[in-house]
């Protein structure tokens, strides 16, 4: 792997994690992250249709830069990623109900999951190859995964803490959320 691919890599995973240093995909971060294992699939289904995007809307933008309908981007890629998002809820329906019925609508909103529209905008803004557009949207959604599932985890411990009662439920998870989204910025101070 080139020194590219590794910094595209670590700073897609950390450096600039979507969730904890871009903001993007809070939903399914404070939605899904109450269980490890609920945390762990969506981060598994927001990896598929991530990869699955990045390629797809590559092709996309190649298609629309021919015919001058750069404009188009938004819509075009939205339709990607819906399309890519109903092919999981099917796949899960069929195969993981589980998992499927865990989930429950944060499934489906993936297709709106700032996350994944993000990755496959930065993958044309920063002009990447589609070697590197995959490698960027794997780690962009290992990091998504990573975050979610530590987040998980921070969750499940304080089911069991001792907290005082305002600060139960919602209040001290976005306190470490936010604490969390701090330890994740100092990756930045790594440069490649």
């Amino acid at each position: 792997m080139s020194l590219n691919l590794i910094a595209i890599a670590f700073t897609a995973m950390l450096a600039e994690n979507f969730v904890l240093v871009k903001f993007l995909g809070i939903c399914p971060f404070l939605g899904v992250s109450k269980k490890i294992s609920t945390a762990f699939g969506m981060g598994m289904a927001v990896l598929f249709v991530m990869l699955l995007s990045a390629v797809f809307t590559w092709f996309v933008q190649l298609v629309l830069d021919s015919f001058g309908l750069q404009y188009m981007q938004t819509i075009a890629f939205i339709l990607v990623i819906a399309s890519l998002v109903q092919f999981v809820e099917l796949v899960l329906k069929k195969y993981i109900p589980a998992l499927y019925k865990s989930l429950g609508i944060y499934l489906p909103l993936i297709t709106t999951n700032c996350a994944v529209l993000g990755s496959a905008i930065l993958i044309q803004t920063n002009s990447y190859n589609l070697l590197e557009a995959v490698v960027y949207a794997l780690f962009a959604a290992l990091g998504f995964t990573l975050a979610i599932v530590i987040f998980a985890g921070i969750r499940e411990r304080l089911e069991d803490s001792n907290i005082p009662e305002f600060l139960k439920g919602l209040p001290i998870s976005l306190i470490s959320a936010s604490l969390l989204s701090l330890a994740f910025l100092g990756f930045q101070g790594f440069k490649f």
